[in-house]
């Protein structure tokens, strides 16, 4: 996906859409996806989310930045956190470095306010992933993962993890089982039912709230004015 780079911290084309075109029409949905959000569970406030997919490149990493981003324009302190330990992409997408952030925060070689970074969006911070570990799963099943998502909840009002893709390796369960919700981002070109209905059933089974599911590259009749 195409970016142009501008100007301060950050890379900014068609992956923040929310940003760059905010009046657009999937910036709308991005703002509908946050009502739901908003709407999904009365009875228990959503204070932390992963955002999945069922195999890679299915646009996971774009949903979980535009949906951070369009929960700090309510006014909300938004913590973005690149949980994918296999494949980061926040730090590009922002145009930060990840010279440290979750890897080296979780093995204490750098201290969480030194690893956040601030944006130049009013309540956004992000939390990149940081060198490579040789062990992620480890690392995000630890102690100190559960220490950390309680300090998160303390300093912000929602956090939002981009996680590996849920059918290729456990990291993805294992994010799930300690978030509040879970959003599955499927590619209507590319996923198939069997692998959908699998990608479902795995974040079932991690005892999380499937909030629901983000359908990318959904074709529409030219005749056809796409509003939900």
């Amino acid at each position: 996906m195409g970016s142009t780079k501008k100007s301060g911290k950050f890379i900014q084309g068609r992956m923040l859409v929310t940003l760059t075109a905010p009046h657009s029409m999937v910036s709308e949905q991005f703002r509908t996806l946050r009502t739901n959000i908003e709407f999904s569970s009365p009875d228990k406030e959503i204070r932390s989310i992963t955002i999945t997919s069922a195999s890679p490149s299915e646009g996971k990493s774009t949903t979980a930045a535009n949906l951070a981003i369009v929960f700090a324009q309510t006014g909300k302190k938004v913590l973005l956190i690149d949980a994918d330990m296999r494949k980061p992409t926040m730090h590009y997408t922002f145009g930060i470095s990840n010279y440290r952030g979750l890897s080296t925060v979780l093995t204490k070689q750098w201290r969480l306010e030194s690893a956040v970074n601030k944006t130049r969006i009013s309540g956004l911070d992000v939390l990149t992933c940081g060198p490579i570990p040789p062990n992620p799963a480890e690392l995000l099943a630890s102690q100190a993962m559960d220490s950390l998502l309680v300090e998160f909840k303390k300093r912000y009002d929602i956090v939002i993890m981009d996680s590996p893709p849920i059918l290729s390796v456990t990291d993805g369960q294992i994010l799930a089982n300690k978030c509040d919700g879970s959003i599955l981002v499927l590619n209507s070109g590319k996923t198939d039912k069997e692998m959908a209905l699998k990608a479902k059933s795995t974040i079932i089974a991690s005892n999380t709230t499937l909030i629901g599911v983000v359908l990318n590259n959904l074709a529409m009749p030219n005749n056809v004015y796409y509003y939900n």
